[in-house]
């Protein structure tokens, strides 16, 4: 919502941002990144709960009506420990083995894809998780895409995809692609949840989303209701013995 410009951006959401894709905020926003620096130099016993404060008047002034307690609590805590020193440079823990030869790591979200009625989107997904894989070995496996920034991977759960995807399986998604661009599985928003399911044209103005679990009935949506937010590349399945 905020890369889409549906939110506005701002210093709480700044800082979380910062630290995911590792880039100092006065990078992209000398604005923010002045804002935070006056959180870090407002008074406090030592620590940065001055900062967390802060966000926290911030929140309840503008997105309060959209966001529950356990969220705003949640933008603080991450502000809080994200701003530390007196820089705007928002530190992380960098000291994870770098990548060799032609390796890309995929960041895993927190993200539950539903494979049945529908997940509520959060609107913070963690990264849970890395995975470092060699890109000749995805080209083995078939996958393509444009630019491995846009790789990503999130977590299946429920049991209207299967046999294809399982309950549980990761699954590494293309995140630049946000508009309908051929039959496959895709991620998407529809009316208000967080779906993985297989999309079809049915008409001039409606989706076919269908489920490979012949229990769960496929369902015409209309295309103007329909947020895609990634295609599925590859499913990570794991055959239990």
């Amino acid at each position: 919502m905020y890369l889409n410009g549906q939110n506005p951006l701002n210093a709480k959401f700044a800082a979380v941002l910062s630290r995911l894709i590792e880039v100092p905020v006065e990078k992209f926003s000398p604005r923010l990144a002045a804002e935070i620096r006056q959180m870090q130099a407002a008074p406090s016993s030592g620590d940065n709960s001055g900062a967390a404060e802060k966000v926290l008047e911030m929140l309840r002034k503008h997105a309060g009506k959209s966001l529950d307690d356990t969220a705003q609590g949640k933008i603080a805590k991450a502000v809080a420990d994200s701003l530390v020193g007196s820089s705007n440079v928002i530190t992380g823990d960098f000291s994870r083995r770098p990548t060799a030869g032609d390796e890309i790591r995929i960041a895993h979200y927190d993200v539950r894809g539903s494979l049945g009625g529908g997940q509520q989107v959060q609107d913070y997904p963690e990264v849970v998780q890395d995975l470092t894989v060699s890109q000749s070995h995805l080209r083995e496996l078939g996958v393509t895409y444009k630019d491995a920034s846009h790789l990503k991977m999130i977590t299946g759960f429920g049991q209207s995809m299967e046999p294809t995807i399982h309950h549980l399986d990761p699954m590494i998604v293309d995140v630049s692609i946000r508009d309908f661009n051929g039959d496959g599985i895709y991620a998407l928003i529809w009316q208000g949840h967080f779906y993985v399911k297989r999309l079809q044209i049915a008409d001039e103005e409606h989706f076919e989303m269908i489920s490979d679990n012949p229990m769960h009935p496929p369902r015409k949506i209309r295309m103007d209701d329909t947020y895609i937010q990634a295609r599925v590349l590859l499913v990570w399945n794991a055959k239990k013995l």
